[in-house]
């Protein structure tokens, strides 16, 4: 992130105005020279940005190099999560706050596709299902951060998604990485992973930079794979400990990306993303901030608008892909999560989320929602 004199001052002013604020600030209005070009809502997609990673587990028929894969479709595609796929030197930037009911709808060239929606808006909730069915291969997942501010931005991920390999019906358990966002003084902006992370396979392989299996037939202290190295730039992967073979070396900026791909702006629904924050996404292209901020406004007011009216006429927002489980009791998240990692994994506040096949199934019309827009105030 690179930031001018004018805007450097805005800057300070904006980090000693939310300083001073004490609980989670998803919702703070961030300056517009900060914000990224897309919404939180299209950030599922980095999932799949390298179609060889997210694809190569489902056709491996070891068990414990199918774990391994896992593994390293979940490092290399880190980089672009953190990034929202740019370059490094770019640094990190504010996603646009997704509105409920945002919608980001994407295939890749391999036949993976993407339906993302934001489910919640208080606080602010993502689910999202990935799928190839040519592959055998599905992802489900939900996300709702909490951020504060100590000098660095912190941000806290509640959620967790399931991976899912038709060919084994086995399930691997990707919980979501807590990220803290440093350099905001100096303007120079870059992302540190944060805490300790596992991924639980119903195999019975954990990956935890080695990868074991669990107790009783596993041994933390001889494991299979040891994995080494900075997640944004080489990571070497090893037979057993680290003294051991060297497997592969992965050099991750070197992998290439391939963006999931959208329908041009003209067959978009009024509620996919790119469509809803066009204006801004224009004016933000455009470097400029006074119509960024306008374009942004007039979303956001409407929004508030609309919550108004439902709350004056006693309805309430209905996803069109994901439903909200009446329990907090997953069999799948059951058998794999062990108590340390069940913090985090939900709360009681972002609920859980599944995806709604049957929908899919029947299939869902444009316009999604009839003739209400996201960015118009009014409610049918």
């Amino acid at each position: 992130m690179s930031t001018g004199k004018g805007n450097r001052s805005s800057l300070k002013e904006f980090l000693a105005s939310i300083a001073v604020i004490k609980g989670d600030l998803s919702n703070i209005t961030a300056p517009p020279f900060v914000l990224a070009t897309q919404s939180t809502v299209e950030f599922p997609s980095y999932w799949a940005s390298h179609p060889e990673q997210f694809l190569a587990p489902a056709s491996e028929p070891d068990p414990a190099k199918r774990a391994l894969l896992v593994l390293r479709w979940f490092l290399t595609s880190l980089k672009n999560q953190q990034y929202g796929g740019r370059a490094e030197n770019e640094g990190v930037k504010k996603p646009l706050n997704a509105f409920l009911g945002e919608l980001f709808l994407a295939q890749g060239e391999d036949g993976t596709r993407l339906i993302a929606e934001q489910v919640s808006h208080h606080p602010p909730v993502t689910a999202c299902y990935l799928w190839n069915d040519q592959a055998g291969i599905r992802a489900e997942g939900y996300a709702c951060q909490e951020i504060s501010f100590n000098g660095s931005v912190n941000v806290k991920q509640i959620g967790h998604a399931i991976l899912h390999l038709d060919a084994y019906k086995e399930d691997y358990l990707i919980p979501l990485a807590d990220v803290k966002i440093k350099g905001i003084l100096s303007g120079t902006t870059y992302p540190e992973l944060d805490g300790e992370y596992h991924i639980m396979s119903s195999t019975g392989f954990v990956v935890h930079a080695t990868l074991f299996k669990q107790e009783p037939t596993g041994d933390k202290k001889h494991p299979l794979f040891t994995i080494s190295g900075q997640w944004n730039d080489e990571v070497t992967i090893y037979e057993g400990g680290d003294d051991g073979r060297v497997i592969e070396t992965i050099n991750v900026p070197a992998i290439k990306s391939l963006p999931m791909k959208v329908e041009d702006l003209e067959q978009q629904d009024e509620w996919e993303s790119r469509k809803a924050w066009a204006g801004v996404i224009a004016a933000l292209n455009n470097g400029d901030m006074q119509r960024t901020v306008d374009e942004k406004s007039k979303v956001e007011e409407a929004q508030r608008q609309m919550r108004k009216r439902e709350e004056e006429k006693g309805v309430k927002w209905e996803p069109l892909f994901f439903s909200r489980l009446q329990t907090t009791r997953d069999p799948i998240l059951e058998d794999l999560a062990t108590e340390p990692m069940k913090d985090g994994l939900f709360s009681s506040q972002s609920g859980m989320w599944k995806f709604n096949h049957e929908k899919l199934r029947k299939g869902i019309e444009k316009p999604f929602h009839g003739s209400l827009k996201p960015n118009v105030g009014q409610l049918q």
